[in-house]
């Protein structure tokens, strides 16, 4: 399957389980698991930061017009996405994964800690930044902080079960062109 049938596929599942499953789930009021963002994370290493924040966009975007929030969610998507490069380059050495590797995963990253630094790192950026906008001030602090934390630990379970349910195939390209 080619890569790009691959990523429309993998876009529509995870918008469809975020709208129609996790959205469904009402754990606490303060926890609000969210998925759909999992395909930025995984988004390949050789797409430019535009296409990324493009794509990001996109993503965003058609969860928001399922949610009824204007901007919202493609707001936090495309903050993500424009943080994601830079992450990554801090995290994988500079003749590392990036290069080898087509996208992000534990073994492209050189093992499950940096991985969940990475995924961790811009789940808490996504939240923080959506549930900002919702809010639109921090108000109570503390509600918006144990909202952001407690959300964030959910959708890093998520994103470890995802990871554990469909495993991605990297093979490491070596000598290519």
């Amino acid at each position: 399957m080619s890569r790009l049938v691959k990523n429309i596929i993998r876009f529509i599942l995870l918008i469809l389980v975020q709208v129609f499953v996790l959205d469904r789930i009402h754990v606490h009021y303060l926890v609000t698991p969210y998925l759909y963002f999992l395909f930025i994370l995984w988004m390949p290493f050789q797409l430019s930061r535009t296409a990324q924040m493009l794509i990001a966009l996109a993503l965003g975007f058609t969860l928001d017009s399922f949610r009824h929030h204007p901007g919202f969610h493609s707001a936090a998507c495309v903050l993500i996405a424009y943080l994601r490069p830079f992450l990554i380059n801090i995290l994988i050495p500079q003749e590392g994964a990036d290069s080898n590797y087509e996208e992000p995963s534990a073994k492209s990253m050189g093992g499950f800690l940096p991985y969940m630094i990475y995924a961790g790192v811009l789940t808490f950026i996504h939240h923080a930044w959506l549930f900002f906008l919702e809010a639109w001030q921090f108000g109570d602090f503390w509600y918006f902080l144990v909202k952001t934390l407690l959300s964030t630990v959910i959708s890093l379970l998520l994103i470890i079960v995802a990871e554990l349910l469909f495993s991605r195939k990297q093979q490491f390209r070596t000598n290519t062109v």
